[in-house]
C-alpha cells in the first residue's frame, strides 16, 4: 500500500469518528445565536474589562407573609445570578491584571442605581462593573452563611437601637430625620485590595469588631430581614 493510500485511509477513519462524537462531547468552538435587544447576534454576549452579566432576578410579586402585591408596590430586586464575567480591569501604571471576583453561577446584589439594563436571550439581564458587587453567595437564597464581600469591602450588623437624649428622653435611631445607623459589628471582611504591584492589603478589620463609619457612607442590604451595611474600609472611622 502506498503512502498516500495510507493517508487517505487516515483521514476516512478521523472523519468518522468525528461523526459519531457524542452530545455532551462537542467540540468548544461550536457557537449558537443569541438575541440581544430583540435582534440576532452571532455567538453569545462576553462582558469586556470588569464588567459582569447578571440574570437579574424576579420582581418580588409576594410578601414573606404572604399578601399579593400589585403595580408599584412590587419590589424590584437589585440581586441576580452571574452568566458571565470579563477578564478584570487592568491597573494604569504597572499593567497588572486585576483578577474578577466573582464566577459565572454565583449569585450578587448590586446597588440600586448600578448598572445597564438590556434585554437578552429574552430575559432582564443587567451589566455591572465588579466594584458595584454589594455582597456575593452562593445557593439560591441570599444568607447570613452563604454572603461574602469582596475586596476591601466590609459587611456590618448596623446598630438601631434605641438611643437616650440629653434630658432623658428615648427615641428610635430610624425615627431621626436625616441620619442613618453608623455603627455596628462586623460580620464579614472582604479579603482586601489589590495593590500595584498584585500584592493583596489585607483590612485591619477583624469579625466581631464594633466600627464606627460616616454617616452614609454604608450601602444598606437586607439579609434574612436583617439591615446590614457594605462600608468601604477607607469610610471606617474606628473600630473598638
Amino acid at each position: 500500500m502506498t503512502k498516500l493510500s495510507c493517508c487517505l485511509l487516515a483521514l476516512a477513519a478521523a472523519q468518522s469518528c468525528n461523526a459519531f462524537v457524542a452530545p455532551g462531547n462537542a467540540r468548544a468552538d461550536v457557537r449558537l445565536d443569541a438575541k440581544l435587544e430583540g435582534r440576532d447576534i452571532d455567538g453569545v454576549l462576553t462582558p469586556t474589562n470588569n464588567f459582569v452579566l447578571i440574570k437579574v432576578a424576579d420582581i418580588q410579586e409576594e410578601t414573606e407573609g404572604g399578601i399579593l402585591l400589585t403595580g408599584s408596590a412590587k419590589i424590584k430586586k437589585t440581586e441576580g445570578t452571574v452568566v458571565s464575567v470579563g477578564p478584570g480591569k487592568t491597573h494604569q501604571e504597572s499593567g497588572l491584571l486585576f483578577p474578577m471576583p466573582v464566577v459565572a453561577g454565583e449569585g450578587v446584589v448590586y446597588g440600586k442605581y448600578d448598572g445597564t439594563e438590556i434585554d437578552y436571550e429574552s430575559g432582564k439581564h443587567t451589566l455591572i462593573q465588579d466594584t458595584d458587587i454589594l455582597v456575593k453567595f452562593t445557593g439560591d437564597e441570599l444568607t447570613l452563611e452563604s454572603a461574602d464581600v469582596c475586596s476591601d469591602n466590609v459587611l456590618v450588623k448596623v446598630d438601631a437601637s434605641e438611643e437616650e437624649t440629653a434630658s432623658g428622653l428615648v427615641i428610635a435611631a430610624t425615627a431621626k430625620k436625616g441620619s442613618k445607623p453608623s455603627t455596628g459589628q462586623v460580620v464579614k471582611v472582604g479579603p482586601g485590595r489589590m495593590a500595584s504591584n498584585g500584592e493583596i492589603m489585607t483590612v485591619d478589620i477583624a469579625v466581631d469588631d464594633y466600627v464606627k463609619f460616616r454617616d452614609f457612607a454604608g450601602n444598606e442590604v437586607q439579609i434574612s430581614g436583617e439591615e446590614y451595611a457594605v462600608v468601604r474600609m477607607t469610610d471606617i472611622l474606628a473600630k473598638f
